[in-house]
């Protein structure tokens, strides 16, 4: 299973984003708090529309619990100081992807400690960083078209008119 971890985040827009990506994909979605933010706020719930109910979400106290609770092996740091390009990576079943807080990314000692796990996505030299939930739905699409979309619905459908066959 994929697995999206947000790292401590900030604004609330951005995880409303990114929990409907998670519950359009079939993806988990695991917070690690402190939030800056409750997820009852308004804001994570317009950004995440009706999905909220569709979604895989599990919380938990902070970084430490969440690292007593997931195989090391199966986690992959996205920040802009990765030294892999996330498209380099084939991907395990399952996978946990974590990001870290808009204002600071992820603890460079995660970063450096899982090495190789550790992948970001290129961007022009004058660039920071791309927007979180951005950056979370490049990655998950590549893990999803690594495995050709399972589950997914792969043909749209038109409104008022067919499609010829």
């Amino acid at each position: 299973m994929i697995n999206i971890v947000l790292l401590e985040p900030e604004i609330p827009q951005n995880t409303g984003n990114i929990a409907r990506t998670c519950a359009c994909t079939e993806v988990a979605l695991h917070l690690i708090h402190p939030l800056g933010f409750s997820i009852d706020e308004k804001q994570v719930r317009r950004a995440g529309l009706d999905y909220w109910s569709d979604l895989d979400l599990t919380e938990y106290s902070n970084l430490k619990d969440f690292l007593s609770k997931v195989d090391k092996g199966s986690i992959f740091a996205a920040s802009t100081k990765a030294q892999r390009i996330y498209s380099e990576v084939n991907y395990p079943e399952d996978v946990y992807f974590i990001f870290g807080k808009e204002s600071a990314g992820l603890p460079e000692e995660l970063i450096k400690d899982l090495g190789d796990q550790s992948i970001r996505i290129p961007m022009g030299k004058k660039s920071r960083s791309l927007n979180l939930s951005n950056s979370v739905a490049i990655i998950t699409y590549e893990a999803l078209r690594q495995r050709d979309f399972p589950d997914l619905k792969t043909q749209g459908s038109l409104h008022r008119l067919r499609w010829d066959s």
